[in-house]
């Protein structure tokens, strides 16, 4: 989403391009796309970012979220593994020099709100739930093009912060539909402060996947 892209934008001074946001990090050059929502467009949009530029390496950046109603809003996610829900194909990222990789991310379509649901995916060992990365990962596996993740938490899937009508707020490409969220806030005259503390976790959450992936990327390339 633009939201994830933000962070990353400012802290390396990217700059707009025909094929997304260019610059460099030390001596590299970098380039950084929004994907939209979704393991479609993801999939699409790495797609045609491998075919118009010479990519050594893509980080998948951005939020994510808990399947625990206890990590903390912001926390690290590395996974070791990636699973797409839809045909339980696996992808193991490269590793990445800061923190330690543990756990499942779970990639799907759906939004996953039942508890019955969550405890099965925890005792499966899936640690966070997200919609893109999967679909990268595919794409990257089929071009021979190294990738990893680096994920932060912008909410918890079992304490309800999140349903279809808050998911309904943004469009696929992840701008805010202004529209949805007027009605939304005409429906539920107090929710404004429900919809600031969401705000609040996913610019949390960007920023600390973002400054993650900077280090990261930093600690390979000096090493």
């Amino acid at each position: 989403m633009p939201m994830e892209l933000r962070p990353l934008r400012r802290r390396l001074r990217l700059r707009k391009s025909g094929a997304g946001h260019v610059g460099k990090l030390g001596d590299r050059a970098v380039i950084a796309v929004v994907t939209g929502i979704g393991t479609a467009l993801a999939g699409s949009a790495t797609a045609r970012l491998l075919d118009a530029v010479d990519v050594e390496w893509v980080v998948v950046v951005g939020i994510t979220g808990a399947i625990d109603d206890h990590t903390p809003i912001g926390a690290l996610v590395l996974p070791e593994q990636v699973v797409n829900s839809a045909d339980g194909a696996t992808y193991r990222p490269t590793p990445l020099r800061v923190g330690t990789a543990h756990g499942t991310m779970w990639t799907t379509d759906e939004l996953l709100t039942d508890r019955t649901v969550h405890a099965d995916l925890r005792s499966r060992g899936v640690v966070s739930l997200d919609m893109e990365t999967a679909a990268i990962a595919k794409v990257c596996d089929q071009r021979g093009v190294a990738w990893s993740v680096v994920r932060a938490i912008s909410d918890r899937a079992g304490d309800g912060s999140v349903d279809e009508e808050i998911a309904g707020l943004t469009h696929g490409d992840g701008t805010t539909n202004r529209a949805a969220v007027g009605r939304y806030l005409v429906r539920h005259r107090n929710a404004l402060p429900r919809l600031a503390r969401l705000a609040r976790g996913s610019n949390l959450a960007a920023k600390q996947a973002a400054n993650a992936a900077i280090m990261a990327v930093s600690r390979s390339i000096n090493s």
